[in-house]
């Protein structure tokens, strides 16, 4: 599995140095720098820039690349016995989900579950998340309905984002619960919300549509922490 660019590449440095198999550096480092990477116990090999670019087919590799162990993904039923879950009802783009998984690591989730796909690039997640995903279950199941039934059965109480809920500053937050995001475009489909204990919103202070799904998802994971 590879992973490039310098945040994501830092963080598995500086945090899970064991996962990486081969760092590969296509710029110009100071010996300082070189000498505590040779120190880490993975492989390091020095290429050049256009090299580097035909690996992570010509993306913005920063100059540093690394061949990392195969993430390994989560069966959700690990879950069961947390507190705080995030569920993801169709979202695919990974940038959005790299952006949530590191707030949701930041602020205390137990585990991402994402549901109504059936695969998504684990790269690329890996390095929107700047490698916290990593650090965090992180589960892919298909079918949602049978993840809130789960939840719903294992004690959960569970919420979903959408902008006809109920203001989330007036809702007294359950111990055990989970939050469920819809997709970029459509949001929570009716099938899924009407599954669900309640829909919790963000007011706006001004006529607006609604927040990028990352940025509302980082408002109300902090609400519900």
């Amino acid at each position: 599995m590879l992973i490039y660019a310098k945040q994501p590449v830092n963080y598995m440095i500086d945090n899970h140095p064991q996962k990486i198999k081969t760092l590969y550096i296509a710029k110009e480092i100071e010996k300082k720098e070189y000498s505590r990477l040779m120190k880490m116990g993975f492989e390091i090999k020095r290429i050049p820039s256009d090299a580097a670019g035909k690996m992570c087919k010509n993306a913005s590799h920063q100059g540093i690349l690394a061949e990392v162990d195969e993430y390994k993904l989560r069966d959700y039923r690990e879950l069961l016995n947390c507190d705080f879950i995030v569920v993801l009802s169709g979202l695919t783009d990974v940038g959005n989900i790299g952006a949530i998984i590191r707030t949701a690591y930041a602020l205390g989730v137990d585990g991402v579950i994402a549901c109504g796909v059936k695969s998504l690039p684990l790269e690329a997640i890996i390095r929107t998340s700047t490698g916290v995903l990593f650090d965090i279950p992180f589960c892919i199941e298909t079918n949602i309905h049978d993840v809130i039934n789960d939840l719903k059965m294992s004690g959960f109480y569970t919420y979903g984002a959408d902008m006809g809920g109920t203001d989330v500053r007036d809702v007294k937050v359950k111990q055990k619960r989970a939050l469920v995001f819809g997709s970029e475009g459509e949001g929570l489909c009716a099938r899924v919300s009407s599954k669900l204990n309640e829909i919790v919103s963000i007011k706006m202070s001004h006529e607006f549509n609604s927040l990028n799904v990352s940025a509302a998802g980082a408002i109300l994971m902090d609400r519900m922490r």
